[in-house]
């Protein structure tokens, strides 16, 4: 495993990690960011480093089938939650859809502070204008 988190083969070249275990590592990365807990206190609570813990998150490290079992456990998730918009279609032809939009939203503290803020926002006009700001940031508006 060299720093990117690209898998060695047997002759050395470096491969990159399957979709498969990033998908399944950042759905571990939002599902603990939404109950606030930290790598440290997941880690401790499955008997691992928080490196780890690191590790499948960015799917540099295959979860386990029994570890997987561990982790949906701790994060009171069903195991099916972390294969959730898991879609050959869609990311074999590169197109982004919106469970995989939300997802990268949900990566982020801010994205999951924005998630939680958003909908009490009781104006509609005022949601408009925080959507027509964040289309100005993008140059889009």
């Amino acid at each position: 495993m060299d720093q990117k988190g690209c898998r060695r083969t047997e002759d050395g070249a470096t491969k990159a990690p399957h979709r498969v275990d990033v998908h399944v590592g950042s759905r571990v990365r939002i599902r603990r960011k939404f109950l606030g807990l930290s790598q440290q206190q997941l880690a401790t609570r499955l008997a691992v480093t928080f490196q780890q813990i690191q590790k499948y998150e960015r799917g540099s490290n295959r979860i386990s089938a029994s570890k997987l079992y561990d982790i949906s456990s701790a994060l009171k998730a069903p195991v099916t939650y972390f294969f959730d918009g898991l879609s050959e279609d869609k990311e074999a032809k590169g197109e982004m859809s919106i469970e995989r939009s939300a997802l990268l939203l949900l990566m982020s503290s801010e994205g999951i502070e924005l998630a939680e803020t958003f909908p009490r926002i009781k104006s509609a006009a005022q949601r408009q204008r925080v959507l027509d700001l964040v289309r100005v940031l993008l140059g889009e508006g």
